[in-house]
Parts: structure tokens; sequence; C-alpha cells
């Protein structure tokens, strides 16, 4: 192998595959890097046997090859280099990677190419186009749901669902649930679901911050594997088999009180309380109010930690319904009001032992359900 190319270049493709290199595993290749040429181009890839990132970069390739060498050896020395031409070449029957840069050399010790976990090529499934911009603010307002352990592991992972001209994300952790909703072009020929680990969908999240076209997202046949392909680089990650919640079902179908706020003044309250609630169970206490006359209505958002103080902020709001009381774990509150991209936000409720569900004012593609915490009043 005898290849050359820019070292920025080097250094981003790098990056980009190096969020799937695993940090612990049982496999050494796993914490490896493969470098080869391909039609002209240099590909890289790395997998932790759950999630797979391949990038290609444009390079002049002199001679075909292929070896896999330590991933946080070659990205450091990489990334130190200076912004000039690198020169790759591997040695006949040797595993080691010569890297010339300006006035640097080194040589790094690698594994034959050949023991590289394979990659699966997914070739034909259900396949759809999406709006990066979209998406990623569906994964924005969706992914923080999901759960962190796997004591459940279907609620590690994002759901999918597939319908009519419609495809809904949605995730959930026991004591909150997102769900957004993005309009499709093309009508399904029928209703499909699958779910996603939370981790890829964030790193497909990274990846559409550089995309301006429609990327592609395919599922295998098997519905064991999805694929998302961008310009230079591709995502595949398994899917998580089981039965995702019913979450329609957890969604309250209607409140007796309705408070519709500033989203950044919620959000500033919110945080003032916080600091409170650290000492507090972290449980941020809200009243609402109805207005009289010609006064607004107001929501008051208090903390209190015992020993060491408390706090109470309010907000103008106009509130219809009943006056209602709720409390909230304060890290949850946050998490949903600093992913809406509106100026207000509407708080529904039907009292202390019933979920919040907040809705974005004017948009009707996302609701999050959040569950209260019990409290003496």
């Amino acid at each position: 192998m005898n290849i050359s190319c820019l070292q920025e270049n080097l250094s981003k493709g790098l990056s980009i595959v190096g969020r799937a290199v695993a940090a612990r595993g049982t496999l050494p290749q796993t914490s490896h890097i493969l470098i080869a040429t391909d039609d002209g181009r240099l590909k890289l890839a790395a997998t932790n046997l759950e999630i797979a990132i391949t990038s290609w970069i444009g390079s002049k390739v002199e001679e075909e090859g292929a070896i896999t060498v330590p991933a946080r050896l070659l990205g450091d020395f990489v990334n130190s280099l200076p912004n000039e031409r690198i020169e790759m070449s591997l040695t006949p029957r040797a595993r080691q990677l010569r890297i010339v840069c300006a006035r640097n050399e080194a040589t790094v010790a690698g594994m034959d190419a050949s023991d590289f976990p394979p990659i699966p090529a997914i070739r034909e499934g259900v396949s759809l186009a999406l709006d990066p911009l979209s998406l990623r603010t569906a994964i924005n307002q969706v992914e923080f749901a999901a759960a962190s352990d796997d004591t459940r592991p279907v609620l590690t992972g994002i759901h999918l669902l597939r319908e009519g001209r419609t495809l809904t994300l949605a995730a959930a952790d026991g004591f909150r649930l997102a769900v957004h909703t993005l309009s499709l072009e093309e009508e399904a020929s029928e209703r499909s679901e699958v779910i996603i680990p939370a981790r890829a969908m964030r790193e497909v999240n990274r990846l559409l911050a550089d995309e301006e076209e429609p990327i592609e997202m395919t599922i295998n046949s098997s519905r064991s594997q999805v694929l998302f392909r961008f310009k230079d680089v591709e995502l595949v990650a398994q899917l998580i088999q089981g039965t995702f919640p019913n979450y329609s079902q957890l969604i309250p179908k209607d409140h007796t009180c309705r408070a519709v706020v500033d989203v950044a003044e919620f959000l500033r309250e919110t945080r003032i309380a916080a600091i409170f609630a650290r000492d507090g169970s972290g449980i941020i206490r809200i009243q609402i109010t109805l207005g009289e006359e010609l006064s607004p209505g107001k929501l008051v958002i208090s903390a209190r930690a015992e020993e060491i103080g408390d706090n109470r902020g309010e907000l103008d709001a106009s509130v219809e319904g009943e006056a209602a009381k709720i409390a909230f774990n304060s890290r949850y509150l946050q998490d949903v009001l600093q992913v809406l991209d509106c100026s207000q936000v509407a708080l529904e409720t039907s009292g202390p032992s019933s979920p919040g569900v907040l809705q974005p004012v004017g948009q009707d593609n996302y609701v999050h359900v959040i569950m209260p915490m019990f409290v003496q009043w």
C-alpha cells in the first residue's frame, strides 16, 4: 500500500470513525481503525460490533493495500501533525504502517486487515430519504429521553414507526416520554417499526451537522440492521429486538389546566430553581394560578432544600381551566425545555398526581410527557 492525502482530511476522517471504536472490547481489532484503498479513495472504518462507521476521503493511491492500526495512537499522532500532505506506505508482508508528514516520520505496528470484523453491507430492504435538518431536530428532541441503563433493553433505543406519510420517533425511560413526528414525501406501502440504539442515533445526529442533501436510511429485510448513508460516510447499527411500549396510551387525552409560557423565561427560572433542588432530591414545584380581570395568570416555580434554603420565581402565563400544582425532577424539565425550537410552550396537567404534558405552541409534531414527583404541599 502506498497512498497520500491531506492531514486535515485524514484527521477529520479519523475523528468521524473514531466514534465507533470500542472503549473496552474482547476483540483487539475493535480498538483498531481499518485503513484501506477503495476505488481510488482512502477508506477508514471502525466498529464496536454494535455500531460501524465507514468514511471515505480523497487521496492519491499509488499502490493498493489494507491494514488495521490502533485508533487512539493513530488519531493522536495525525492530529498533532502540521497541515501538510501525509504519505502512508505498507511494507509488503509486514504489518507496519509508515507515516511521513513534513519532517515527521513514524512507524505504527498494525494487524492483518482480514482479521477486522466484517462490516455489514445492506443492499436490500426498506429505504427512505430524510431531510437532514428535520431529522436532526427530531433526534435532538427525542434521544435524551431514552433509558441509560439496560435493565429493559428496548428502552435504551429510539422507536421508529413509519406509517402513511409520517415517520414517528419516540423514546421513554419510564419517567418521561418524547415523541416527534416527521412528514415524508413518499407514502409507506405498509406499516413498519424498528428500535434503533439511542447511541447510534446520537452519532447520526453528529454526522448530520455537515449535511445539506437528503440522507438515505435503509432497514434490511430481516429487521436486524439499519444503514444511514451520507455523502462520504456510512453508519450501520444493530437494531434492538423486542416490543416497544404502546406509548400512545401514556399521553393524556385531556387536562384540567393549560398554561402557556415563554420558553426562554421558563428555562431560566427552572435553572435557577435547580440550584436549590440539587440538595432537595432534585424536586421543582410548579404552581399555576389563574389571572384576575386584566392581569395574566402566574406560573410559580420553587425549590427548597432542608437546612440550606429555598427560592421562588414566577412567570406570566396564559392559563385556561383550573389552578393546579405539580412537581417535576429538575433535570427532566431542563432537558426538554432546552431542545424546544419555539418561543412559547404549553404545560398541561390534571393535578399533582397526573403527568405533565409539554407541547410547543403552534407546532403539533412534538409532545413530551413527564411523570410527576410526589411531594408534600
